[in-house]
């Protein structure tokens, strides 16, 4: 009697147990790719490395909202999220460009990727900080977050290994990815600064009241459109444009005056 009495306890703590183990999965499979991708990295394999840290960016998307449908949010999957991340988005893409570009110079190239990979961690460090202390925002980020820059880099390897493969890539993109080449590691120091810096960055979280417009709406039809063709091209682009809208936005609030909150 006392089994059969016992028996939907036990299942609903097994259902319990499953929800709450459900992100861990995603946040593992945003490890694993950090780790697969820094293995293809030191191997050569740049444009698959940059595919997987791209890979691993959907995985860290999912599994903050997976838990927060199931309800399964914890201080243990915020931890395991930032340690999952400090490898994919820090470590990955550090190592990746210094296999592809920053080994050419040997005095300042190992460097340059280890502050891009430190100052990553230390972004990490401080948004948990601040989530701690209740001091975050759903509207904007303090500093650019590490999958923004990693995304730039990973989509770079990408599109450059296909350039040189000569293969297909958007428009414009072959004139500009030589002249990109050339400044990764001007463009990776810039980006390590503006993640430890409180540059507020877009954090889309917010609810939105308003309905998109139809230019809006025309927008994404052409971007999801492009995207499905050029992935790695509109990932560049529109990523890169996210970064410099935050500081020009910031230029422009200093410029006119306006106190930025922080």
């Amino acid at each position: 009697m006392s089994e059969e009495k016992n028996t939907p306890r036990a299942v609903e703590k097994i259902k319990q147990t499953g929800a709450a183990a459900a992100p861990s999965l995603f946040t593992l499979g945003n490890l694993a790719c950090g780790f697969f991708s820094i293995l293809s990295a030191s191997q050569g394999h740049f444009a698959k490395a940059g595919w997987l840290i791209l890979i691993a960016a959907v995985f860290d998307l999912f599994d903050g909202r997976v838990a927060r449908m199931l309800g399964t949010e914890s201080e243990f999957g915020v931890e395991m999220d930032s340690l999952a991340d400090a490898v994919s988005f820090c470590t990955a893409p550090a190592l990746l460009m210094y296999f592809m570009v920053l080994h050419q110079y040997p005095l300042w190239g190992a460097p340059i990727a280890c502050v891009y990979a430190c100052f990553g961690v230390l972004r990490l460090a401080k948004f948990n900080t601040m989530a701690h202390a209740g001091m975050g925002s759903k509207k904007y980020f303090s500093g650019l977050p590490v999958p923004a820059p990693a995304a730039i880099l990973a989509s770079f390897a990408i599109s450059y290994s296909i350039m040189q493969a000569g293969g297909n890539n958007l428009k414009m993109v072959p004139v500009l990815l030589p002249h990109i080449y050339n400044l990764v590691a001007l463009a990776m120091l810039v980006m390590a600064i503006l993640m430890v810096s409180t540059v507020p960055y877009a954090a889309f979280k917010a609810k939105r009241n308003k309905k998109m417009s139809v230019w809006t709406m025309l927008l994404l039809v052409v971007l999801v459109v492009l995207l499905i063709r050029f992935p790695q091209d509109v990932i560049l682009i529109v990523m890169s444009a996210y970064v410099l809208f935050g500081l020009l936005a910031v230029l422009y609030r200093a410029f006119k005056g306006i106190k930025i909150e922080k």
